[in-house]
């Protein structure tokens, strides 16, 4: 229940009363049959206006506070001027309520009236419920609409992050295969280094070694060839 349904309502019986207002001014002016069949349209058309009227309370009951007042006074008026044209109806037509009730074969024509506006009435609330219905279900496949807008937005904030961390995956092993690189250069300089370094030795101790086999052919021509 909602406020949007008191609306709709109200445009049904603004519809109603538009269509009895003017029956008064008929009936008075017609004669016979013509205003047998007026006012037992008429009868028909108020037995439906009370009807929305009645849901239009009921709406009342359970309306946001926001609501109840507007929707109150605008009820207070329709059910006043509903009563004023059962009235101008009575007074256009004066066999209105009274005559037509007692005159004897009119009871199976109110009768068959009354079954055929509770037909009507029930046509109209299954129409009602029918339209709460499909709003429900455009409210649902509007939900689902936005749920999946939704997922499709998030799917493709995924894709775009797992694409940014591919990228990044991307950077980072061209950066391990150039340090890799880096390392065998690194290797290959400590290699050539660490041969250098033992030709270095072994030149300089054959070079100990000459100086030391000069010293001490020095020191034989010297001291004990004589």
């Amino acid at each position: 229940m909602s406020s949007e349904e008191f609306e709709k309502l109200h445009e049904m019986y603004r519809s109603l009363y538009e269509e009895l207002k003017l029956m008064p001014d008929k009936a008075q002016k017609s004669h016979g049959e013509e205003r047998k069949r007026l006012v037992r349209t008429f009868d028909e058309r108020h037995g439906e206006a009370e009807e929305v009227l009645q849901g239009m309370e009921e709406e009342l009951r359970v309306a946001p506070p926001s609501y109840r007042n507007s929707m109150s006074t605008k009820l207070r008026i329709y059910r006043r001027d509903l009563g004023k044209l059962q009235r101008d109806m009575k007074n256009s037509a004066p066999g209105f309520g009274s005559s037509y009730n007692t005159v004897p074969g009119n009871h199976g024509i109110y009768s068959s009236q009354n079954q055929h506006s509770t037909h009507l009435q029930s046509q109209r609330a299954l129409l009602l419920q029918g339209t709460d219905a499909l709003n429900n279900a455009s409210q649902s496949i509007e939900r689902s609409q936005r749920i999946a807008a939704e997922t499709e937005q998030i799917g493709t904030d995924i894709i775009e992050e797992l694409g940014e961390q591919r990228e990044q995956l991307d950077r980072t092993r061209n950066r391990l295969a150039n340090t890799g690189e880096n390392l065998s250069r690194s290797r290959k300089i400590l290699r050539a280094m660490s041969r250098r370094l033992v030709t270095n030795k072994l030149l300089l101790g054959i070079i100990i070694l000459m100086e030391l086999a000069i010293l001490g052919a020095v020191i034989y021509l010297k001291f004990f060839r004589k």
